[in-house]
């Protein structure tokens, strides 16, 4: 079995599966089953990202026999040291071109029964109504990607061009989290809260101003990253 007591990366793709519930739930007591089963991690997983979380000074052990327990005690800086780890262009993107001046309706209805999420300032916008754009980026999960991708370049009329382009279709870089916590806005799917920070803060053009502004709105209606 592996040993993970010294996780080297939480802010890898399934160790993130931990942070995002720790994130959500800031004020729940952990332990370290509530993050194995079907979808979460194994054990040894779980407990070497607590550990490392622990030495960096994001969580606090309140060690009491069978009734220890861990707490999130600086969600704030978790965030932030994350920003620095993370970036968008983890991910790999397709992008071709559409002229469609319906084509988030159109996208709506075909992918209706499908995985997918938006995200960027096209997810946000659906929040914020804060950057005009005419890009689209959206994360799309699929058994036969090829297969898949083709059919929706036929149905909405991609066009793959030499370079550039407005339609993204996303390979997510954090296959096992990236559709946790999924949000329907508008009849549409968006990542996270969380996600949509994330994939903002450190994205050209206009994303770190989106992503604080994303922040700052949630914030006084009471909501927060999550």
């Amino acid at each position: 079995m592996k040993n993970y007591n010294r996780m080297k990366n939480i802010f890898a793709d399934k160790a993130t599966l931990i942070l995002r519930r720790m994130i959500n739930h800031p004020n729940r007591q952990w332990v370290v089953r509530d993050f194995t089963g079907p979808r979460g991690v194994s054990l040894g997983m779980a407990q070497g990202v607590l550990d490392t979380m622990e030495k960096l000074g994001y969580v606090e052990r309140i060690k009491k026999g069978p009734d220890s327990y861990t707490i999130l005690t600086d969600k704030e800086r978790l965030i932030n040291d994350w920003l620095k780890e993370y970036r968008f262009e983890l991910n790999e993107i397709d992008t071709y071109y559409t002229a469609r001046k319906s084509i988030l309706k159109e996208m709506r209805t075909y992918l209706n029964d499908k995985q997918y999420a938006l995200t960027l300032h096209t997810g946000a916008n659906l929040i914020t109504s804060f950057v005009r754009t005419d890009h689209v980026y959206l994360y799309f999960n699929s058994h036969d990607r090829d297969k898949d991708v083709l059919e929706m370049r036929q149905r909405l009329d991609l066009k793959e061009l030499v370079s550039g382009g407005n339609f993204h279709i996303i390979r997510p870089y954090y296959k096992s989290s990236i559709f946790i916590d999924i949000q329907k806005i508008k009849g549409y799917r968006i990542v996270s809260n969380l996600q949509l920070y994330l994939d903002l803060y450190n994205f050209r053009p206009r994303g770190r101003e989106h992503a604080e502004y994303l922040k700052k709105l949630l914030e006084d209606k009471g909501k927060s990253l999550d």
